[in-house]
């Protein structure tokens, strides 16, 4: 048994009915789409991933470097 009560057959079904709805020259197509999509969605979040980090390294090191700016206790401010 599969996740949420899905059976095999199940599996079976919904094969043979993307089957008939697209037809079988259409299915190698939309897998070729399919897969790039999914290719370019991956290489997107890598790069937004890889451009946060380098984003927050710079703050990180700005942020521990500017002790002369941090107010200390009993400094009158309120």
């Amino acid at each position: 048994m599969l996740r949420n009560g899905l059976e095999p057959w199940h599996l079976l079904i919904v094969a043979i009915v993307i089957i008939l709805l697209f037809g079988s020259k259409k299915l190698p197509e939309a897998a070729r789409a399919l897969g790039n999509s999914l290719r370019i969605l991956k290489t997107e979040a890598k790069a937004m991933k890889d451009d946060a980090v380098t984003t927050v390294q710079p703050l990180r090191k700005s942020w521990n470097h500017s002790g002369e700016n941090d107010v200390q206790p009993g400094d009158g401010h309120s």
